[in-house]
């Protein structure tokens, strides 16, 4: 019910959103007489807003056309080599790569938490220039059919598994937030098994590996509601004019409401700083706000049953801190972890994933020697600081860069 009611506000406020996209445009466009008028700045501003605030935002593109190497731009591609039904993995090739003789490979694992993978857009052009990057592009589970079946959390870690034997055992898996913990219960089923695929690191950065350690909002919204109520109040059916109607998902309308109900005092202040940007014409800050929104509001949806195993799993029963979770009848036990690098990475002022719940990692990989591992605590970094912007350009992705070059 919720996502039709959903749907039926889009359909309402999508004439909304284009007129005033063509109204915003006649009061600013140089070839428009309009925008010559009396108050044309603070009219046409106006409209931009109210547009912007109304309007459907889809999958931003990657936009990573080209990367600098030694000085020079590199063109790069996009291919899709591997094709799953919830999942692509996307390898962004470098022009002329081999020529310059083998780069470390990572395999970027991204949240399914609610965004696209393509918020991970700074992370992978950080790291394009030293290193091959592979990305799981979760698909909306909207665009899913039914014939396809569930997606359990168990079927997350199968899928980095079968990634890791892919792109083989050289491999360094680097996950942000939300997949640290099905990447370790990867590697740790790997490892126990003596797959001769398991990586040779684990880079994990910012995710609840343990959240009991230092709760935030996040945590508390998971413990402080039963099972039972997010099961009747936060599931709901795919729409039949998507490829996945009758799947149950998790909405990604309402993980954005989540997002920004966490900060909606920011927000407010964004919206009101991009419309006094766009009076006083500064152009710049004004297509840094649209870049922002444009990642930040497209949203994709979840399958039900992943997002149900991930309240249950990660957030009340911390099945893998307290060394309880069983996938398809194997215990998913960190310590068996000896051979695998490990790189904990966590935010000063995280507010989704508190300190001490990425490093816990380390005290349950106990394993794994002291030489090949480390920890790192980006000071004065939040959560998003920890993948994207300045912070991660150059401080964290040196390090990350360092630590893998650099193992034994």
């Amino acid at each position: 019910m919720l996502y039709d009611l959903h749907e039926l506000q889009r359909a309402l406020l999508s004439p909304l959103a284009a007129f005033t996209d063509t109204s915003s445009r006649l009061f600013s466009h140089p070839l428009s007489p309009l925008s010559y008028t009396p108050l044309s700045r603070q009219i046409s501003a106006t409209y931009e807003l109210v547009h912007r605030l109304g309007k459907e935002y889809e999958k931003p593109a990657w936009g990573l056309a080209s990367t600098e190497i030694n000085g020079k731009q590199v063109a790069v591609s996009e291919h899709v080599v591997a094709n799953k039904p919830f999942c692509k993995l996307v390898h962004f090739a470098r022009e002329d790569a081999e020529s310059r003789g083998p780069d470390p490979r990572i395999l970027l694992v991204a949240p399914l938490s609610g965004h696209h993978a393509t918020l991970l857009r700074d992370t992978v052009r950080a790291l394009l220039p030293r290193h091959e990057v592979y990305v799981t592009d979760w698909v909306d589970a909207r665009m899913v059919p039914l014939e396809h079946g569930a997606f359990h959390l168990n079927d997350y870690v199968r899928y980095v598994q079968d990634f890791v034997r892919q792109l083989g055992p050289d491999v360094h898996v680097m996950a942000v937030c939300q997949p640290t913990v099905p990447v370790v219960a990867a590697v740790s089923l790997m490892a126990a098994n003596q797959d001769p695929c398991r990586p040779r690191s684990m880079i994990l950065m910012g995710g609840p590996v343990d959240a009991r350690v230092s709760p935030t909002q996040v945590n508390r919204l998971a413990t402080t509601k039963p099972y039972s109520w997010f099961e009747n109040t936060v599931i709901d059916k795919v729409p039949a004019r998507y490829p996945g109607a009758g799947r149950l998902v998790y909405p990604g309308f309402l993980q954005h409401a989540g997002f920004v109900a966490m900060n909606p005092d920011r927000h407010v202040k964004s919206h009101y700083e991009f419309y006094l940007s766009l009076l006083e014409g500064d152009g710049d800050d004004a297509e840094a706000h649209r870049r922002f929104y444009d990642e930040y509001n497209a949203v994709l949806d979840m399958p039900a049953e992943f997002y149900l195993d991930t309240i249950k799993i990660v957030f009340q029963e911390y099945q893998l801190a307290t060394g309880e979770w069983e996938i398809d009848g194997e215990t998913v036990n960190p310590s068996a972890i000896t051979d695998v690098a490990l790189f904990t990475i966590e935010g000063e002022l995280d507010d989704i994933s508190g300190q001490g719940q990425t490093k816990a990692a380390q005290t349950l990989c106990s394993a794994i020697p002291e030489s090949r591992r480390q920890h790192y605590t980006a000071h004065g970094c939040g959560h998003y600081g920890i993948f994207s912007g300045r912070r991660w350009r150059q401080r964290i992705c040196p390090k990350i860069e360092a630590f893998i070059r650099n193992l034994p």
